[in-house]
């Protein structure tokens, strides 16, 4: 699997089937304020040229408040092809991360909290994801109670991602996350805060389906653009300072 191109936009009428490939927009982190407004209204008028399905890879709003999602989808609603979301960790500065997922979802937005969905032949599972480390050096539950229920909030959080992954039937499959699954995505940002970028318990979720073709993630600013897992599932890091490093393309085009 490997980022689109030569991106052709298919004839009126065709459907995306088992022997189509469907191509999927991915970005994250837009940090839509309460001061923005229209600011991404081309990025999603012009979505449709290029794919078939638009995945928004969380902190899209700045601090989860009403009036921020409010004028993040004045520009969303210009979008003319199906859209999957995830929240991340700026939608839950509020404390109404349900709230903002309710007026996305009722926008149109297929928001990943535990569900799956299958668009054109293809599943598309996942959710927030959350924090811990990577490998060795990933947090255990060991020690003070706060820290064993810090460690509890992230083993819950992956197995609700997992339980999404698993209600899929399809033969390809794209999870959406916010946070990291892999530190090769992360490196870039100071090593100090890896642990607080993603959890490899997120790549051990992801590797234990194969019908798993595609990741993509957001929340690391800093990071790479690509990764693997171990069993070796690309992760795209799909923050949009990210893909600005890499072209004028706010967002990033894959085939699955």
């Amino acid at each position: 699997m490997t980022p689109s191109s030569d991106i052709q936009t298919p004839q009126p009428g065709m459907e995306a089937g088992p022997e189509r490939k469907l191509r999927i927009a991915a970005v994250g982190d837009l940090h839509v304020g309460e001061t923005s407004h229209r600011v991404y209204r081309d990025l999603f008028d012009r979505v449709h040229e290029d794919a078939d399905v638009l995945c928004l890879c969380g902190d899209l709003v700045n601090f989860g408040k009403t009036v921020e999602v409010e004028n993040l989808l004045e520009d969303l609603r210009a979008c003319r092809i199906p859209m999957v979301g995830v929240l991340g960790n700026h939608e839950h500065e509020c404390g109404q991360p349900e709230e903002v997922a309710r007026l996305m979802s009722e926008a149109g937005v297929r928001m990943l909290t535990g569900e799956s969905y299958e668009i054109g032949g293809v599943g598309f599972a996942g959710g927030k994801g959350f924090v811990g480390g990577f490998g060795r050096y990933m947090l255990s539950s060991f020690g003070e109670a706060s820290v064993k229920q810090f460690v509890q909030e992230a083993v819950e959080d992956a197995n609700l991602i997992e339980n999404s992954i698993r209600t899929l039937r399809t033969e390809r499959s794209v999870v959406l996350l916010h946070y990291s699954p892999v530190v090769d995505t992360v490196v870039g940002e100071p090593p100090e805060i890896h642990a607080f970028l993603g959890s490899s318990r997120l790549g051990e979720v992801v590797d234990r389906y194969e019908n798993v073709k595609l990741v993509v993630h957001g929340h690391a600013h800093r990071g790479a653009p690509e990764g693997r897992t171990a069993r070796g599932v690309p992760v795209y890091n799909v923050a949009l300072p990210v893909l600005q490093t890499l072209g004028d393309l706010p967002y990033r085009v894959f085939e699955v």
